[in-house]
């Protein structure tokens, strides 16, 4: 259960009892070594959490430098959901567990919160136990890995209930665009390390050529799925390259194309690669530096844009705001060197 921070442990103490009676929040904790059920091809991982959602990242990518994208714009994945967790008996233990806990500042208060939501009609009696099998009371969720983030507290409803496979009316409520939301939050990108030619060191106006091969440069994908009683729901959202923007480290240099975005091509890679012959060509993708980097180097930045999609397993599906992942790497330019005779 997290709590928001505060000056003294009583303050702490007192949010604690408070969410007894209101918000019941849990916290999604990550770890990576979880074999997903229903993905038995190799290396398929999911991650468990304390949650009733799971993601499949078996087609997320791959290998020691890979990344989050960030969405362009303001948009951010939910930082927090509503889920279907506790049955009428379950949510009566918690009741009970609450009256047997120790004595705390806030106690008495927590305890009536609970009696009057749930045991005494405000709004459920006894705990919903009539509708015992037709429902559940959905909660809050945080997702630790956004923990810095103040969104982790947007979803302050209390517990709630909600009948098998009805969509509650409440934002951030689990659903297929939520559980794509989610997932896109755990898309991992591998890096741009370009190919360049000449390779990590080039001339003062020799055109640098740039590359990057289709085999390293593919789509990922992540797969959240709720599956309780009463809902069986999934979503996969998709990361698919688009475009690499480069971004020289120096304002003392020419682009290719003009603005240093270089698209996709049909076979899915991206830019050129060089071979000999093409000395006197304009590379379609690269750059060509005007001064020499002296004693020190350039910082060549490569930027590839991902196009985000996903699809529920309802028959659902819609787009995200485009996504950023870039890497750098150390170029020195040189001064051409001139014989005088």
């Amino acid at each position: 259960m997290r709590t928001r921070p505060g000056p003294t442990l009583a303050i702490t103490v007192a949010l604690i009892a408070a969410s007894f009676a209101f918000p019941s929040v849990a916290v999604a904790t990550i770890t990576d070594n979880t074999q997903y059920e229903e993905d038995t091809g190799a290396g398929a991982q999911d991650q468990e959490i304390n949650s009733q959602v799971r993601f499949n990242l078996s087609k997320n990518g791959r290998g020691k430098s890979t990344g989050p994208v960030t969405a362009v714009g303001n948009w951010t994945p939910p930082a927090c959901w509503y889920e279907p967790k506790y049955t009428p008996k379950q949510k009566e233990q918690q009741y009970k567990d609450l009256l047997a806990s120790p004595l705390f500042s806030g106690k008495k208060e927590a305890v009536e919160g609970m009696e009057s939501r749930f045991k005494d009609g405000h709004p459920y009696t006894d705990f919903n136990k009539k509708k015992s099998g037709d429902g559940m009371f959905w909660t809050s969720v945080q997702d630790d890995t956004r923990s810095m983030d103040d969104h982790v507290w947007d979803c302050d409803e209390a517990d709630f209930w909600a009948d098998n496979g009805e969509a509650p009316k409440v934002a951030n409520a689990i659903d297929a665009e939520t559980l794509s939301g989610l997932a896109y939050g755990r898309i991992r990108v591998p890096d741009t390390k370009i190919t360049l030619a000449p390779a990590n060191s080039t001339k003062v106006n020799l055109p640098t050529w740039a590359w990057l091969d289709k085999a390293d440069f593919h789509d990922v994908s992540v797969t959240a799925s709720l599956q309780v009683a009463g809902w069986n729901l999934s979503a996969t959202t998709t990361a698919r390259p688009v475009s690499l923007r480069l971004d020289p480290g120096t304002a003392d240099a020419t682009t290719y194309p003009a603005g240093g975005e270089c698209a996709l091509n049909s076979d899915g890679s991206i830019g050129e690669p060089y071979a000999q012959g093409k000395a006197g060509r304009t590379p379609p993708c690269g750059v060509t530096y005007l001064r020499s980097s002296g004693d020190g180097v350039y910082h060549l930045k490569a930027t590839v844009t991902w196009e985000i999609t996903w699809e529920g397993s309802n028959g659902e599906r819609g787009t995200f705001p485009n996504g950023t992942f870039g890497t750098e790497q150390d170029v020195t330019v040189q001064e051409v060197q001139a014989v005088n005779r």
